[in-house]
């Protein structure tokens, strides 16, 4: 009877060595081929995305590269399987080129565009994207996130616990796609720019929140973004899953109930 037990015991430990198996690879190919995790850190893409917000990266919308896979594991694909380019308006995760971390932004240039920004206005192939008022983007002034940063406000100076002002417009790119983008100084560094033509293979990219993103408009040896290689890219935001205000995903009383299920626009 001992014998049958300990038979018994070692049975079910090992189908549920398999069953954690199995859970593992259904996982890692889930991933792999159709979406992967993201957490937004920093506040590049207000108001679009929120620091806190959380979401899945649609793989499948422009096919597969080398960075497709987790740990890099994808080294086998030498271009990019079943590809296809973004269209302008997208919001994309990418790796950066060089620092090899992952960066969201939006798609404002595609290969052959002359993009450049004049008086704070994105200008494509000399067509203006025109900017339309919208009200006030307002949030607290305090800490945001896991790195505690505070934002920037173009009523600052800001006390503690105060109504932190952005300027908001709605901008509507050539093709027609309409996205919000937020202003905090009206001549800061990146409101004007050399003209840059998007090299093929390539994307030229910017956040939302113009002021107060690394992107595009500088290059790689100064620091910022340059341009994107299509190749890079890991997939489109599409919606925000879930999203916490506080410096943990644990503290449920941050947790913002109006931006579960969000479609990213």
């Amino acid at each position: 009877m001992a014998k049958q037990g300990a038979e018994t015991s070692g049975g079910a430990l090992w189908e549920t060595v398999k069953t954690v198996v199995y859970a593992l690879l259904i996982a890692m190919v889930f991933r792999t081929l159709f979406f992967q995790p993201f957490f937004i850190p920093s506040g590049s893409m207000k108001d679009t995305l929120l620091i806190g917000d959380f979401l899945f990266v649609n793989k499948m919308a422009y096919g597969y590269s080398r960075y497709s896979c987790p740990l890099g594991l994808c080294t086998f694909i030498d271009d990019r399987w079943f590809g296809s380019m973004p269209e302008r308006g997208d919001v994309i995760v990418f790796r950066h080129p060089v620092q090899g971390s992952d960066f969201i932004k939006r798609v404002i240039g595609l290969p052959g565009d002359r993009v450049r920004v004049t008086n704070g206005v994105v200008y494509i192939n000399d067509e203006a994207a025109p900017q339309a008022p919208e009200a006030p983007f307002v949030e607290t002034f305090e800490p945001q996130g896991a790195q505690g940063d505070y934002p920037l406000c173009t009523n600052a100076p800001v006390g503690q616990g105060g109504d932190c002002l952005k300027e908001r417009f709605t901008e509507t790119l050539p093709g027609g796609a309409e996205h919000s983008i937020l202003n905090i100084t009206d001549r800061g560094p990146r409101d004007d720019t050399d003209e840059y033509v998007v090299p093929e293979g390539h994307v030229f990219v910017m956040g939302d929140n113009r002021d107060n993103s690394v992107d595009s408009r500088f290059s790689q040896r100064s620091g910022g973004v340059g341009f994107v290689p299509v190749e890079n890219i890991l997939g489109r935001a599409d919606r925000v899953i879930f999203s916490s205000a506080g410096r943990r995903i644990v503290y449920f009383w941050t947790w913002r109930s109006d931006r579960f299920f969000r479609a990213i626009e």
